[in-house]
């Protein structure tokens, strides 16, 4: 399989995203202080969280499935965006694995972020989950000692439908930080940073992390506003 770069380029447009959460004024929670056993070992994942998605949702170290949790549906193979004239923003999802795919998001402006993805389902509800393509990290212009301290972390999109239209929630951050401030024991996590870009970084195990976003489903904020995308049509080289 051909290498392609991308985890160095941005993901998603801090714009885009803030309409669906409300990443925009998070919250007092616990933080991580410079200097601090901790903060040494998390410090790389906020690296490639700023990467990612800059601030507008919690990751996590684990994933959100196991194996038996996988499925997958074809109907998400494609290129969709979040207007019918609209290329600013592109999601484009091709098989990879007889569960798994291949995630590219794209912006006009060239940049792009190359992720691998999941599609699960845990009791009646679907989510995706997916991390940074390693290929990014091994075409950095960067020593193999600095590689090895940059960790992939994980995010995840509750996947209401599929069509007519790609409609997936994202846990609201702000929600998660004000939660998490009044019951810092309810699942393991640290804060990484302090201001508008602190992350919540999730370090729960997979079946405590399921555990919560089920317990969570119907909280009311819980999960930020849809995404909606709708379907591109191919274009004449890709039929």
């Amino acid at each position: 399989m051909t290498r392609r770069a991308g985890l160095e380029n941005k993901f998603f447009d801090r714009r885009f995203l803030a309409e669906k959460t409300n990443c925009d004024k998070p919250e007092n929670s616990r933080t991580i202080n410079i200097g601090t056993p901790m903060k040494k070992t998390l410090l790389p994942v906020a690296l490639v969280v700023l990467y990612g998605l800059a601030g507008c949702l919690p990751t996590s170290i684990n994933p959100l499935y196991t194996d038996k949790d996988l499925v997958f549906d074809p109907a998400l193979v494609g290129v969709w965006s979040d207007k019918d004239d609209s290329k600013e923003f592109t999601w484009t999802f091709e098989k990879a694995g007889e569960k798994s795919y291949k995630f590219v998001y794209a912006e006009t402006d060239g940049k792009a972020g190359r992720f691998d993805a999941r599609l699960l389902k845990i009791g009646d509800a679907r989510f995706l989950d997916f991390f940074p393509d390693e290929s990014g990290i091994e075409e950095m212009n960067r020593s193999d000692f600095y590689k090895i301290h940059l960790v992939r972390t994980h995010s995840f999109l509750r996947v209401s439908q599929i069509e007519p239209t790609l409609q997936m929630n994202p846990l609201d951050l702000k929600w998660l930080r004000e939660f998490l401030h009044k019951n810092p024991r309810a699942i393991r996590h640290e804060k990484v940073g302090d201001g508008d870009d602190a992350q919540i970084v999730l370090t729960a195990s997979t079946r405590e992390l399921q555990k919560f976003v089920l317990a969570h489903l119907k909280t009311e904020g819980a999960f930020g506003e849809p995404i909606n995308l709708k379907r591109q049509a191919a274009s004449k080289s890709q039929k």
